[in-house]
């Protein structure tokens, strides 16, 4: 009866505390303009102002992709960037308390296409983030600059993300609150973007001379060895822009491109296809950028995935184990794998996203190859650039999933092909806020109950005063004299 009494106790002054717990559900807020090579992704992220050390509670409340072009596009024409953030970025305002605007922090990181640009024209990449910049100075946030990413850093801050996205990086305790796991199963990250692709996860083995592609990153008081690697020139768009020049070089009058939908036609600019830093070495004397070229479809996966093979150099590992293409160097893949960006496009494309055999994604890409360009036309939200494009992709993505990263039939269904969790985003802009937020401090932060150090206190006091009342009433039960003494 008496413990009933401290249980009932123990929830009214528990229940009383939680209902006078400040509202801190406005918090704060941070900005991320994610310029990648094809498109800019402007994100939106908010957290309780007092929880900015725990995971879990970084949510993102709106997204917004930029109209146009990725801002390395403009390396001619600098001055026009800030025009294309101009709808986002009145939508952004609007989804922030006016209040919080000054105290909002806003990034800007550039993925592939500004990293491409910088190296074809350094002056230019320089004028273009300082035409962002300036656009940002008359803007009410607290902007902390522009800057461009190294591959490396992008594909640590998606492993960040998919990771912090699915709370592995800390777990509950007793008190509900969070603890490291010590260590424990992480998910490997594969990002396929417009101009670059990235593989990250935590290898089974220690690297030894592969320095370079490794990194320690601290979280929560753990040291996770994590490899990583970023294939530049290897994203989707810039991938196959290598293979239009390729057939390019076989037949210049009309391009039979057996990756294009049957009785599909079109044309493309020679600047389209040989105006990248990519394909600089196939291109022609001729070089004209705006020369027409004609391009044919014949929709032949057979001939397809034959001819997409030729994009990577897997001779040069000569059937190491520890080499993927490229001479590059990668251990064994290991674990779970969360599949993003053109990954995931793609294989939406195929309806099959979360996990699959390897054998429903080959039935899935045949079937899709087939189809002629007028039933493609039937889809959906079609859009003739991306479905055009999505046979290509999928025989691109099978070379580099199974004869690069070699992942085996065994393995494959252990990737998920997946956008989001919980609505946000699997993207590195996430990971790269954390990180410049210090969201996630390389130290075991102390644990904490669930009610503020005073409350606690009192409650500890207020329990031993009960349970002293109960000892002393079972006593009196247990002993008639007791009274009487």
């Amino acid at each position: 009866m008496c413990l009933q009494c401290l249980w009932d106790s123990y929830r009214t002054v528990s229940i009383a505390e939680i209902e006078r717990q400040p509202d801190d559900q406005v918090g704060r807020y941070g900005i991320v303009l994610d310029a990648g090579s094809s498109r800019t992704t402007v994100y939106v992220y908010q957290w309780p102002a007092e929880k900015e050390n725990n995971t879990g509670v970084v949510n993102q409340t709106y997204r917004c992709s930029v109209k146009g072009s990725g801002i390395s596009s403009y390396g001619n024409n600098p001055q026009a960037v800030p025009k294309t953030f101009e709808d986002c970025m009145q939508r952004v305002k609007e989804k922030i308390p006016a209040d919080l605007h000054k105290s909002t922090l806003a990034h800007l990181g550039a993925t592939a296409g500004m990293r491409l640009l910088r190296l074809q024209n350094e002056s230019a990449a320089r004028e273009v983030l300082a035409s962002i910049q300036t656009y940002f100075e008359s803007q009410p946030f607290d902007f902390r600059g522009a800057e461009i990413i190294s591959g490396q850093e992008e594909g640590v801050y998606g492993w960040i993300t998919a990771n912090y996205l699915m709370g592995n990086f800390l777990e509950k305790n007793v008190w509900n609150t969070r603890s490291p796991p010590h260590g424990g199963e992480t998910t490997g990250a594969l990002d396929l973007g417009g101009a670059s692709a990235q593989i990250s996860f935590v290898p089974e083995e220690e690297a030894g001379h592969s320095a370079n592609s490794t990194v320690q990153v601290s979280l929560y008081g753990y040291t996770y060895t994590l490899y990583t690697h970023s294939f530049q020139c290897y994203g989707r768009d810039e991938a196959e822009k290598r293979f239009l020049a390729r057939l390019f070089q076989v037949n210049t009058a009309v391009l039979v491109n057996p990756c294009y939908p049957r009785d599909y036609v079109t044309t493309l600019t020679m600047e389209h296809i040989f105006g990248s830093l990519c394909t600089e070495e196939l291109r022609p004397a001729s070089y004209d950028p705006g020369y027409k070229i004609a391009l044919e479809g014949t929709g032949d996966p057979t001939l397809c995935r034959e001819k997409v093979y030729s994009l990577f150099d897997f001779q040069v590992c000569h059937d190491r184990e520890d080499c993927s293409f490229d001479g590059v160097y990668q251990p064994k893949v290991k674990g779970t794998f969360v599949a993003f960006s053109g990954f995931y496009y793609t294989a939406n494309a195929l309806n099959l996203t979360g996990s699959s055999p390897l054998d429903a994604f080959n039935s899935s890409t045949w079937d899709f190859c087939l189809q002629s360009w007028s039933q493609l036309r039937l889809v959906p939200k079609f859009d003739e650039v991306y479905a055009r494009s999505y046979c290509f992709s999928a025989h691109y993505i099978y070379h580099l999933l199974i004869n690069g990263y070699k992942f085996t039939r065994q393995t494959w269904p252990n990737i998920h092909f997946k956008k989001e969790v919980e609505n946000s985003s699997i993207a590195w802009s996430l990971g790269y806020m954390l990180n410049l937020t210090n969201m996630i401090p390389a130290e075991s932060p102390l644990t904490q109950l669930p009610m503020k150090p005073p409350v606690f206190t009192g409650m500890m006091v207020f329990f031993a005063g009960v349970a002293l009342l109960c000892l002393m009433s079972s006593q009196r039960v247990m002993d008639p004299g007791f009274d009487a003494e």
